[in-house]
């Protein structure tokens, strides 16, 4: 490896380290469907989410559930802190396309149509938010 690449790759892992995500390759499930749901939890609070996600009847809920989870615990380990004092929220979610699979249907008249069978890769970056307080309106409060 060089050292320009050598360098890049050092830099991304260190600005990883403070980015609390996760990842979800190759999931059978076709985007557009994923994005609908994905939709739904982009910034709202990771609890929230949750209940979102798991009161959802669509099957892709399950699997962004999971993936939810699974980034809520990656942020635990990173830090140590509990997720709930930490005002954690759903910062970014992005739904990619992944791999098609491509199959034959047969057709009339000795023909044949292609199905495409979708995939899509996931991810679900969370943060902590930040609670910003006007001094003004603290000022005023303490009056």
């Amino acid at each position: 490896m060089g050292v320009r690449k050598k360098n890049a790759a050092d830099a991304r892992k260190e600005a990883n380290k403070s980015i609390y995500f996760a990842v979800l390759k190759n999931c059978p499930t076709s985007p557009r469907k994923m994005r609908l749901l994905a939709d739904l939890i982009r910034g709202k609070e990771v609890y929230m989410a949750l209940n979102i996600l798991k009161f959802n009847p669509k099957e892709a809920s399950v699997r962004l559930e999971k993936l939810l989870t699974s980034a809520i615990s990656n942020f635990e380990a990173k830090t140590g802190q509990k997720p709930e004092d930490s005002n954690l929220v759903v910062k970014e979610v992005f739904v990619d396309s992944a791999l098609q699979m491509k199959r034959l249907r047969t057709a009339p008249q000795g023909r044949a149509n292609r199905i495409r069978k979708r995939s899509n890769h996931v991810t679900l970056i969370v943060d902590s938010k930040k609670i910003v307080v006007d001094s003004k309106k603290q000022e005023e409060t303490s009056k």
